[in-house]
């Protein structure tokens, strides 16, 4: 048993001395930003969304084309005869060939399309914000995902810890009740009794163990780092980490309706589907546009001649105004409207539900933390009184007052209380990150 024991205090000094590389949740988080595969692709997606902006641009601008042209001809005309003053006369076989030249600069401009081109370009802006809003819900949403798996692997380790440390505790106790049997001042069962806790000790302790490591590779590979290399996380909470622990956020966010009301302004996904909105609404223009008239104006100058040195002397120019009046279409235009106001329908229900959900998560987020408040507050008592009870039965056991059960007892809640206690703590700070993550004030941009 002490040799499991030994082999157990070695493969944790190992995890946490030796030849890891540190990795502090600042760390992590740039990593995050800098290796996320979809945060990539939305950053390359909103270079397509900006060539629309510069393409609904273009749609206010003449459409210009300039063409040129030769063409060469050569053939042979049969032999035959010709009638002159009654005669017939033969004629030979002839060669003829021809030359063609023409160059032109022509133009066309778009002067009304029933308010098609406005609504393309609202619509492209739009859509081009609410691509650049949810880039950034997207990198608060990494930095949000990143804090929580690494803290979460935080806890898992400082849970190991605990279990490490009553793992001594035991194996401490287990070679004080058999030093006690020796002198007779302790029963064989109390040995028995020691040696099972001390197992189930290092039983935790191996779950505890295999708990961390799957943490750490869960947070590694989110990161993009190889889950095979040896990583490590700080070992204690920083000062703006205990400062939250030491700071009654449940008052700071008290007034759930100004928390919403600061949600909704500060949310980019929020904002992302209200631009979305009104690219719906943008949509519905540019499909009512196909039942309005379109005025062009179109004009162009050309040259051909076939003589390249008189093709600059045969010119022509001129400018045309033209009017389309769509009469039937068949009922595209009209299936394109339909379809336009579903589209609009859609993205108010589903700007509302997103509403609805920003409410729910800030009261639960908040309720949640009101209730971390209170179990942060628990826990710390409880693991003083713990800490105190387990010194009070080990005196007591050892003047013979007490048995070893109430001793077992006590060990056993005060490494629950430790426990419990890191749980709150994180869970605590967890919640509030969620609560800014909800708020839309999660920072990210000193990561960048």
């Amino acid at each position: 048993m002490r040799s499991l024991i030994s082999l157990s205090f070695i493969l944790i000094f190992t995890v946490v001395s030796f030849g890891q590389k540190k990795l502090s949740l600042d760390e992590a988080i740039r990593i995050a930003l800098q290796k996320n595969t979809t945060l990539k692709t939305a950053e390359n997606n909103i270079q397509v969304s900006e060539s629309n902006v510069k393409a609904a641009y273009g749609n206010f601008l003449p459409s210009i084309s300039a063409n040129g042209g030769f063409s060469w001809t050569k053939g042979q005309q049969a032999s035959g005869s010709q009638n002159i003053g009654g005669f017939n006369i033969a004629v030979p076989p002839s060669e003829y060939q021809y030359r063609s030249y023409n160059a032109g600069v022509n133009g066309q401009l778009t002067l009304f399309d029933g308010l098609s081109n406005f609504a393309q370009l609202s619509q492209s802006k739009n859509k081009l914000e609410s691509a650049r809003l949810m880039l950034e819900n997207l990198k608060q949403d990494i930095v949000f995902q990143t804090i929580s798996l690494y803290y979460a692997t935080e806890n898992a380790r400082e849970q190991m810890k605990v279990q490490a440390d009553n793992v001594k505790e035991n194996q401490k106790n287990l070679e004080t009740i058999t030093e006690r049997n020796k002198l007779g001042a302790a029963t064989l069962a109390d040995v028995y009794a020691q040696q099972v806790q001390a197992g189930n000790a290092e039983l935790a302790l191996i779950q505890a163990k295999n708990n961390y490591e799957t943490s750490k590779s869960t947070l590694l590979s989110y990161l993009a780092l190889n889950v095979l290399e040896d990583y490590s996380l700080t070992d204690s909470l920083t000062p703006q980490e205990n400062d939250i622990l030491n700071t009654k956020l449940s008052e700071d966010y008290s007034n759930l309706s100004k928390l919403v009301n600061q949600a909704l302004s500060n949310r980019p996904d929020y904002k992302s589907a209200q631009l979305n909105l009104e690219s719906a609404q943008s949509g519905i223009t540019i499909a009512r546009a196909g039942h309005f008239p379109t005025l062009t104006v179109s004009g162009g100058y050309n040259l051909s001649s076939n003589d390249y040195s008189l093709l600059k002397d045969n010119y022509r120019y001129g400018v045309s105004l033209n009017l389309s009046l769509p009469i039937f279409s068949g009922f595209r235009i009209s299936n394109s409207v339909q379809a336009a106001e579903v589209t609009e329908m859609n993205s108010e229900l589903t700007l509302n539900d997103l509403e609805r959900t920003i409410k729910q998560n800030i009261q639960q987020t908040y309720l949640n933390l009101q209730a971390a408040e209170k179990s942060l507050d628990v826990n710390r008592t409880n693991i003083e009184a713990a800490q105190e009870n387990q010194k009070i039965q080990e005196e007591k056991y050892s003047l013979g007052s007490s048995t070893l059960l109430d001793v077992l007892t006590a060990v056993s809640n005060y490494t629950q209380a430790r426990s419990n206690y890191i749980s709150a703590q994180f869970s605590y700070i967890q919640l509030s990150e969620q609560l800014k993550f909800y708020l839309g004030e999660l920072e990210y941009k000193k990561y960048e």
